[in-house]
């Protein structure tokens, strides 16, 4: 994340996460772990829906690598999917709290993707969706 605070406001305000906790981490031994080198100047917060625990990091620091556009057929991880109870209401608020809404993706009102502030792409699905898979 770029910015920690705005990147928690947008999914505690926009999908409904729970702050559940933040920390600074120590340089070491987390350099090794994630093999970064030092220093991290890193912050987490650690944000809680449904049992979802969503991690944030925030590297305060100079070097780090430009945030790269990721495609759905690209191996890894490609997004994340949320169901929420009204899809237009939550389109509504996405730019406002820093992230775009791809409206050419729109299935209207039944799938649509978003991006958080970051580029990090997002599945919006009706909770409807969640009850019938």
């Amino acid at each position: 994340m770029t910015d920690l605070d705005r990147a928690r406001r947008f999914y505690v305000e926009l999908l409904d996460f729970t702050v559940v906790r933040e920390l600074r981490v120590p340089d070491q031994p987390t350099d090794k772990l994630l093999q970064i080198e030092a220093p991290l100047n890193m912050a987490a917060a650690y944000l809680e829906r449904d049992g979802l625990i969503l991690e944030l990091l925030h590297f305060d620091r100079e070097g780090n690598p430009p945030q790269p556009r990721r495609v759905m057929n690209e191996p890894g991880l490609t997004h994340l999917s949320f169901s929420v109870d009204d899809v237009d209401a939550v389109l509504a608020r996405v730019a406002g709290l820093g992230g775009e809404v791809l409206t050419d993706t729109n299935l209207g009102g039944w799938a649509v993707m978003i991006r958080d502030p970051d580029g990090q792409l997002i599945e919006i699905l009706p909770m409807s969706y969640r009850q019938s898979v």
